[in-house]
């Protein structure tokens, strides 16, 4: 009915050229029922009859993780576009799938070639759209030389993964990534939906209170009532981002990696990295995101803003922070994140360098500000939207 409505819109506000209507899916729940309504939508004789062309459905990252944890969000994406794809084929209409990502892992940012070679088999066939935001605009088409060299690289990626398709995942890989998708789902649920603490740490040991005062963003931090699900993504991630936990990038993947490898499936897992671009994709961009992480830093906010009787969940933060580089090192054998890419480890450690005085300075700013209330210092707010804004370029993909 979302989508007929817009089409009655079009017919009365006089605008009668076919127009597409993209649909989109975001949520869990939406994207599990996302198969299910294009089909019934494309058995509509009036509707098809409009349809300009192919059929456009825009899938979200932002509020999927946000809602489900980046292990089950993925996993949902994924199939939600293989079942769109057979809905399309089945009545006979060409799909485009846009895509709405964002620059960070937990809004589905990550490099072009790996992020488009990931998607299901057929979904690329000789078009991609996508979403550029934020500071991944600067950073990609900034200079025209540089322009010019990611849009030959989606190019080049749109016909390899056209010509040269992944291969259809083993049902055995599908067995194990529900499994992953479930246990990262419960693990993800427990710590931000049900624990009674979650709520009142995060607002205490993460900037998210101040975001919302500073000229930041293109919305308001948040939609007009409600708790953590009523907070847009961007801020959601990019709070979390300027303490360096990066937490919505990892919550959920040191469980269900855990308890894949206490089920014994380390093998299939070792299998699915090595011949699933899908997967592989997905480890090496938890493996970025916390090769960023520091727990050294995130301790620094605890111990200056978060009250006491809180202070032992963000340790229990800081356990399964750690216990993800564990089981992630673990998967790919090696001493360290991301050893086999030294030069993204020296960019990192040489950005280290100039972002840690940042932290320092933004949490004793946090501190002072949140003394003084609503009678905050414009010199203190001023220097507090420095921080923000060095601590993001230092960082890069933060929205």
């Amino acid at each position: 009915s979302d989508v007929l409505a817009v089409q009655l819109l079009l017919k009365e506000a006089g605008l009668n050229r076919a127009m597409r209507i993209a649909p989109l899916f975001e949520t869990q729940d939406d994207l599990h029922n996302a198969a299910g309504v294009i089909d019934q939508l494309l058995s509509l004789s009036d509707y098809r009859k409009s349809l300009a062309g192919p059929q456009e459905v825009m899938i979200g990252y932002s509020d999927s993780a946000k809602d489900a944890g980046t292990t089950a969000a993925a996993w949902s994406q994924y199939r939600a576009q293989e079942e769109l794809v057979a809905v399309c084929a089945k009545q006979g209409v060409e799909l485009i799938l846009f895509h709405g990502r964002g620059g960070t892992v937990g809004r589905g940012g990550g490099p072009a070639h790996e992020a488009i070679l990931s998607q299901p088999p057929g979904s690329v066939a000789g078009r991609f759209r996508t979403t550029e935001q934020g500071e991944v605009i600067r950073f990609k088409y900034g200079l025209p030389q540089v322009a010019a060299q990611n849009l030959n690289l989606y190019l080049a990626s749109v016909l390899e993964a056209t010509l040269l398709p992944p291969p259809t995942p083993k049902e055995a890989w599908r067995a194990v990534m529900e499994r992953l998708a479930a246990d990262g789902l419960a693990a993800y649920r427990k710590t931000v939906r049900e624990d009674p603490q979650f709520v009142a740490y995060f607002r205490q040991a993460t900037p998210e209170q101040e975001l919302g005062r500073l000229p930041l963003g293109s919305r308001p931090a948040r939609r007009r009532s409600g708790g953590i699900e009523s907070l847009r993504a961007i801020p959601w991630i990019f709070a979390w981002t300027q303490t360096r936990m990066m937490l919505p990038a990892w919550l959920g993947w040191e469980t269900a990696l855990q308890n894949a490898i206490a089920r014994q499936e380390e093998s299939v897992l070792a299998e699915m990295r090595d011949q699933w671009p899908f997967f592989r994709a997905r480890i090496d961009m938890l493996e970025m995101v916390l090769l960023k992480a520091d727990s050294g830093i995130a301790r620094l906010y605890d111990e200056r803003l978060v009250a006491d009787e809180l202070r032992g969940f963000g340790e229990q933060l800081y356990q399964h922070l750690s216990q993800a580089v564990e089981q992630v090192l673990h998967l790919t054998g090696e001493a360290h994140l991301l050893e086999r890419h030294p030069q993204v480890r020296a960019s990192i450690s040489v950005r280290d360098t100039y972002l840690d005085p940042l932290h320092l300075l933004q949490v004793e700013l946090l501190a002072r500000s949140r003394e003084q209330g609503d009678a905050i210092c414009p010199a203190i707010e001023q220097a507090l939207l420095v921080t923000v804004a060095g601590i993001a370029a230092g960082l890069r993909n933060t929205g």
